[in-house]
């Protein structure tokens, strides 16, 4: 057997590089100080998790991206961790026990059983911000608002955002007094905007539940959906109270993205999120660069009803999308043992400054280095000049 295959990483797993891990580290840093001057507290769950606590109340979606494995000091399942977010969800129920708003972040690594999608990794670098206790429209601006300033803050334009309310379906869904199954594949039709399958589905239901149903497909679009949509849907108070959540949230966001369309067929997260949904997108990427929404059930199933929204992001794919962050090249400083540049030298990195130490017998590689500036002794003084040829 070849020796080199001993090197070779699974499929869809990959090293990150120094310049691209400077890149992903320079915009983790400021993403996370974001988060926090807005009261944002960091917290760092653990990789692994028993399964039951992992996946409690996230769905079957999540159940099929994670890795399991039995725990060899309890014998019991656990799992890695394929979403951060019931996690965080679980602190605040369990290990913090507030009763007023409790806004959290986080920043770490989450293992996929399959990639999300071809070319994707399945170790997607997930960072995001969660807020608890608040169950109106305004948390939901709230968290929103702070995902666009994220994208800004990482260089972002061109932002596409796509809203949609899951509650809006599942009211129909129970007005309709609709069983699992058929529940079931109406969301597949709809997921799929499969109107012939969705018209054969409803065939048995009452008019009005049939007609606001086969409506919603075709509700997609610029913001004034909505007003086509309060025309054509019964208007039960579950339903208008979901219109009305939507059109709050498009007069306090359309002048901070350059598009925003409101898609009620949009159903991304069904058996994990409970109301508004959305996502953002930037021109040049088939995926969402940072997607979210409104969660209050799993709260419930990890036995505390807390009201929850959030948002999350890949910071790898992020970074790949994002100008880089400006930088300056390191200062190379020659290998000597005198007190007064090793004064200068902690001066300069206290400063902020790379400085790296010239060791004896690598100039022909200086060039790997980085460096731009030199340290050098000009009148009895260290001085940092450019680094000439």
């Amino acid at each position: 057997m070849n020796s080199m295959h001993n090197w070779l990483l699974p499929e869809h797993v990959e090293d990150l590089l120094p310049a691209e891990a400077k890149r992903v580290e320079a915009l983790r840093r400021v993403l996370l100080d974001l988060f926090r001057v807005r009261g944002y507290e960091l917290v760092m769950p653990p990789m692994l998790e028993y399964l039951e606590s992992l996946l409690t109340g996230t769905g079957h979606d999540l159940d099929l991206r994670t890795f399991k494995l039995v725990d060899q000091l309890s014998g019991r399942m656990v799992g890695l961790r394929a979403d951060i977010t019931p996690q965080v969800a679980r602190i605040d129920a369990h290990l913090l026990n507030r009763e007023g708003v409790t806004r959290l972040c986080y920043c770490g690594t989450v293992l996929h059983a399959l990639p999300a999608d071809l070319g994707r990794t399945r170790e997607p670098l997930q960072i995001g911000a969660e807020l608890y206790g608040h169950a109106g429209v305004e948390s939901d601006i709230e968290i929103q608002r702070l995902l666009l300033d994220a994208l800004s803050a990482a260089g972002i334009r061109d932002l596409h955002l796509d809203l949609g309310h899951v509650g809006l379906f599942r009211a129909l869904v129970t007005r309709a007094k609709l069983d699992a199954g058929l529940e079931s594949e109406l969301f597949q039709a709809l997921q799929r905007k499969d109107v012939p399958w969705l018209k054969t589905l409803t065939a048995g239901l009452p008019p009005e539940a049939r007609n606001a149903i086969l409506a919603l497909p075709r509700l997609y679009g610029e913001p004034a959906v909505l007003d086509e949509a309060r025309a054509v849907l019964p208007a039960w108070p579950e339903v208008v109270q979901c219109l009305e959540q939507l059109g709050t949230i498009v007069a306090a966001l359309r002048s901070r993205v350059d598009t925003l369309l409101v898609d009620l067929a949009e159903l991304r997260g069904y058996h994990y999120h409970s109301g508004v949904v959305f996502a953002a997108y930037v021109a040049g990427s088939a995926n969402a660069v940072g997607q979210g929404g409104r969660y209050d059930e799993v709260g419930k199933a990890f036995g505390r009803a807390r009201p929850a929204t959030g948002f999350s992001m890949d910071l790898r794919e992020l970074a790949a999308l994002a100008p880089a962050l400006p930088t300056r090249g390191a200062i190379l400083a020659p290998w000597s043992d005198s007190p007064a540049l090793a004064g200068e030298i902690e001066r300069l990195r206290a400063a902020g400054e790379v400085v790296i130490v010239d060791l004896p017998g690598h100039a022909a590689a200086r060039g790997e280095l980085g460096c731009d500036r030199v340290l050098e002794q000009r009148d009895g003084k260290w001085q940092v000049s450019a680094l000439r040829g």
